[in-house]
């Protein structure tokens, strides 16, 4: 867990700022699938949110097994709502910390729309989580 974070951290630097990620992605969606410049903001833009969701959904997920293994429970062993519930605040606050770095950053927008995405895509893995323990 302590790893992703580190990664959540560097790609909230500069260096992976939507000009820098641009100037790797189009390229190479243009060398592979003929992406013009303008249908590539486009998806540059869904891209970018798409990062967003897998990295946060793992974070969530990280700290799901994070409080699993730290806080016994005397309900079903393998999924608690307690964890989970602390998963996801886990989540909307690094989610938080991460924009609010951001926004000192010239190159970088902090908004809370990102948050809330973050956020969401913490409580869909949550949710996934559930179904998934639930069932296998």
């Amino acid at each position: 867990m302590i790893l992703w974070l580190i990664v959540i951290a560097i790609e909230s630097t500069t260096y992976l700022s939507a000009h820098n990620t641009s100037r790797i992605l189009y390229p190479l969606l243009h060398f592979l699938f003929g992406v013009s410049h303008a249908r590539f903001e486009h998806w540059h833009f869904y891209i970018r949110k798409g990062g967003h969701v897998f990295g946060y959904g793992l974070l969530s997920i990280l700290l799901f097994r994070a409080w699993r293994e730290t806080l016994q429970v005397t309900e079903d062993s393998r999924w608690s709502f307690h964890w989970a519930s602390i998963a996801v605040l886990g989540t909307a606050l690094v989610a938080s910390l991460d924009e609010w770095h951001q926004s000192f950053i010239p190159t970088r927008t902090g908004t809370p729309h990102d948050v809330i995405l973050d956020t969401s895509a913490g409580i869909l893995a949550q949710i996934i989580i559930f179904f998934w323990v639930k069932w296998l």
